[in-house]
């Protein structure tokens, strides 16, 4: 039986990750939320950390604008958490799968980010998370796992799928972002894979690394939002398309975020399903709570 510990196991992809593995027999969970553990306490981390096969660490400073005015809060979250993590599964054995994102990128790309493509984070949120990528790969080059993330969506917390359901409950028309690409990715989809590189790590099977999990396919916000209504059975019509400039925000988004994912074939995993796929297989459950 395969020993995991989630941290950060309260949040969106954390509460998705602890049902996927806890409807495997093959697997003990340990479920760490905020409150059972901070990743930047070295002493509590390393407790923590002591005795499981694999640690997931979910826990992360998501206020991507509230990082611009508080950058060494988010960075002690998103990079000194994951090398406090990366140094107690070095001493302890275990295998680190830390969640980074499409930020740590410019943003400026016209083909998918393959994953050993140059970084230049936009803002103070990316600066943060690629720190964090540092310090896993630098600590546990052979059992250490980037796994960049974007535009997550589920059923546990607030997000742009659930926004949009609430919204068209509450207004006939709705202007959406058409000049941002990216990878709309279900956290259930991503939790799966997740189990199965672990899986991998522990078999030996899995090269240490950067892998990008993020849904096969690519579109806007604009996109996204006319799927959730045609899925919904709502006029896809009711969504207008604009530009980033209507919605001026204090960190710099990145335009283009698609990111490749060659590397799962090393690891033999599978790489996601097309983003459509996922999104109407979630909608049966993220329907009920955006609604």
């Amino acid at each position: 039986m395969t020993r995991w510990l989630i941290t950060g196991a309260g949040g969106m992809l954390g509460r998705d990750l602890t049902e996927v593995l806890g409807a495997d027999g093959r697997h003990s969970v340990t479920a760490a939320t905020r409150a059972d553990l901070d990743i930047t306490d070295a002493a509590a981390v390393r407790a923590a950390v002591a005795g499981h096969d694999v640690v997931v660490n979910t826990a992360a400073w998501t206020d991507v604008d509230g990082a611009e005015t508080d950058e060494a809060a988010a960075t002690r979250i998103n990079g000194e958490g994951p090398r406090l993590l990366a140094a107690a599964c070095a001493a302890e054995g275990g295998a680190l799968i830390q969640l980074s994102t499409d930020y740590v990128f410019p943003g400026d790309g016209t083909e998918p980010y393959p994953h050993d493509a140059p970084t230049a984070p936009l803002n103070a949120y990316g600066r943060g998370k690629l720190a964090g990528e540092r310090a896993v790969t630098e600590l546990l080059p052979g059992r250490g796992y980037v796994v960049r993330t974007a535009w997550l969506y589920g059923a546990h917390g607030r997000n742009f799928v659930t926004t949009m359901l609430d919204l068209a409950a509450r207004r006939e028309t709705l202007d959406v972002v058409d000049d941002q690409r990216g990878q709309p990715t279900w956290t259930v989809a991503l939790a799966r894979q997740l189990v199965a590189l672990g899986e991998a790590a522990v078999a030996g099977r899995a090269p240490a690394g950067v892998y990008h999990g993020t849904a096969s396919g690519a579109g806007t916000w604009y996109d996204l939002a006319r799927a959730v209504f045609e899925q919904s059975g709502l006029d896809p019509e009711r969504v207008r398309p604009t530009t980033s400039a209507r919605f001026p925000r204090p960190a710099r988004r990145p335009a283009y975020s698609v990111l490749a994912h060659d590397r799962w074939a090393a690891a033999g995993v599978p790489a996601q399903p097309h983003w459509r796929e996922q999104l109407s297989d979630a909608l049966d459950v993220v329907g009920r709570t955006g609604a």
